[in-house]
């Protein structure tokens, strides 16, 4: 079921869980080798929470992220496929013909495959909002086929910022994929892949084994959680992550 809402700058912003459950053994790997220079337990086991996010925003309805797909879908060779997000979001009350805008965080296939169902948009009145950056990216391809080109006209490509709904802005945030953003509601960023792991909260210097560019990427993580109030991320087991902050001397 979806989690209570919670309201950023006047935005109803709901964690919807698609999927839980750790990495199939395509990829999968010991949590000391996904984020080398972490402190985890013996034999910990990386449980992931697949986590997309609906938006109400100034009468417009947004999707961050579309999951992870039915069974035959791209992630299924290593993520707990089918996916739950239609059924996340029918039970809040929105059928996918009322959402008005899609954004994709980037081009990993959990976090876009369930953006087309039979070859056809699976939320045909909606707008799908991508980095350009992310379309340049070589390493794409498969999504580009699978996932951008049967939406044809209804891709909308921005370039580092743009605010495809009132109060909900979209930033290039590179590193984990060339094109990755993430998106920005008043005190909340829904941060995407930029935070994978809540070790990395603690020090975003640990880096992780799938990252693009994982010098990048930890720039990129440094600064966000240097500035983050309330992050919603793709993965942490609580949707909705307060920011910890030092005291003051």
């Amino acid at each position: 079921m979806p989690y209570q809402p919670r309201v950023f700058a006047g935005v109803e912003v709901v964690a919807l869980c698609d999927a839980a459950g750790p990495m199939g053994a395509a990829i999968s790997r010991p949590l000391p080798e996904l984020f080398p220079g972490g402190t985890f337990a013996e034999g910990e086991e990386w449980v992931l929470h697949f986590h997309c996010h609906l938006l109400r925003a100034a009468g417009r309805t947004v999707l961050v992220d579309t999951g992870i797909g039915g069974l035959d879908s791209p992630a299924s060779g290593w993520a707990p496929v089918p996916g739950q997000l239609t059924a996340e979001l029918a039970a809040v009350g929105v059928t996918p013909g009322e959402v008005d805008v899609v954004i994709l965080t980037h081009l990993h296939s959990d976090h876009v495959s369930g953006a087309v169902v039979d070859g056809e948009p699976a939320f045909p009145n909606a707008r799908y909002v991508i980095q350009q950056a992310e379309l340049d990216w070589a390493g794409g391809g498969l999504m580009r086929d699978r996932v951008i080109r049967p939406l044809k006209d209804a891709l909308e490509v921005v370039h580092r910022t743009a605010e495809p709904a009132p109060g909900v802005k979209v930033t290039l945030a590179p590193g984990h994929t060339p094109g990755h953003q993430i998106v920005e509601v008043g005190d909340l960023i829904i941060s995407g892949d930029a935070l994978l792991h809540e070790a990395q909260l603690a020090d975003p210097a640990i880096p992780y084994l799938y990252d693009d560019d994982q010098e990048l990427a930890v720039r990129t993580r440094t600064a966000l959680v240097d500035r983050a109030i309330v992050l919603a991320t793709g993965h942490f087991a609580d949707p909705f992550t307060p920011v910890p902050r030092p005291a003051a001397s």
